[in-house]
């Protein structure tokens, strides 16, 4: 992949040691003109979360040159943690403050709202007599799968969302997406809501290994490599296979230090796979809700099988 930087791509050069006296007037123009050189740019934020009180948070910001036709992760930052006198949270919101209201889509890895039960007032007392869509929706998928699969179990729409079943058997291969206030989601989901209330950008929801598992296909990466790369043991050479097809199809700008930062530390990396798929819904390659998904249900942002790459 080309090492060439569009100006403007958010990165700090290192100063020439020659100071030359510039006026204020040349100064200005330098600026104008480099704005004018680069073009419009469209902003992508991912975020990788962990609990609240852990370090585990991660943000990546990508950017998008339509005169260039260039994406470049212009910002990753990791490790978001409290100190003694600002919160993660605090941090996360800082960063995200710093690019106004130049942001186009902000793509969470974890859900941001509660499933549509719990949003509601009225929700009905028992699923056997619920006529709303979710549930209806829920009672169909439920029954289909009781005709090929056992143990049959119901559903429980207070803590799983319809996108979590259709993930999990209506895909090429089977995603299993923990239930949204499932034990290990739900502390996630209230960090995220706690956060999305607070920005004003369109927010988005990402499930990571789909993505990868898309984008991988797409890239010809190795099954293998895609179905591991979270994993402890091995994951760092997966997410190093995953992030040099993306180079070699010059799918992305990346610097070397980010390369090395999303192969040691996942979180990090799907931060950046969820900007990307951000970008992807940007560019209308993404998969829609599928015929008779109900409306009022949560839908995750996913690539098109076989992405094609060229004439972004």
């Amino acid at each position: 992949m080309p090492k060439s930087r569009l100006p403007g791509d958010g990165r700090k050069t290192r100063r020439s040691p020659v100071k030359k006296k510039t006026t204020k007037k040349t100064a200005v123009k330098k600026t104008a003109a480099s704005a004018t050189h680069a073009g419009d740019v469209h902003r992508f934020i991912g975020l990788s979360l962990g609990g609240g009180k852990t370090d585990k948070a991660c943000l990546a910001v990508l950017e998008y040159y339509p005169k260039h036709k260039k994406i470049f992760l212009s910002r990753l930052v990791e490790k978001i943690k409290s100190d003694e006198v600002h919160s993660a949270d605090f941090k996360i919101q800082e960063v995200i403050r710093q690019y106004h209201n130049e942001i186009d889509l902000i793509a969470f890895d974890v859900p941001f709202r509660l499933p549509v039960c719990l949003q509601s007032e009225d929700c009905c007392n028992s699923i056997e007599d619920c006529k709303k869509p979710h549930v209806k929706w829920m009672w169909e998928y439920t029954r289909k799968l009781h005709k090929k699969k056992k143990p049959r179990k119901l559903f429980t729409p207070y803590t799983q969302r319809c996108v979590e079943m259709y993930v999990s058997s209506e895909l090429e291969e089977p995603f299993i997406l923990q239930h949204a206030m499932g034990a290990n989601t739900a502390p996630l989901l209230a960090r995220a809501m706690y956060l999305q209330r607070g920005l004003k950008a369109k927010c988005i929801e990402v499930f990571p290994k789909l993505s990868v598992w898309r984008l991988g296909r797409s890239l010809n990466v190795m099954k293998s490599h895609l179905r591991f790369h979270k994993h402890a043991i091995g994951g760092d050479e997966s997410r190093r296979e995953i992030l040099s097809a993306l180079s070699t199809h010059n799918v992305a700008f990346v610097y070397d230090q980010d390369v090395k930062l999303m192969i040691e530390n996942n979180h990090a990396f799907e931060a950046f796979i969820c900007a990307l798929t951000a970008f992807l819904s940007f560019k209308g390659s993404t998969e829609p809700r599928p015929d008779g998904f109900p409306p009022n249900e949560d839908w995750i942002e996913f690539p098109r099988v076989n992405v094609r790459w060229e004439g972004f």
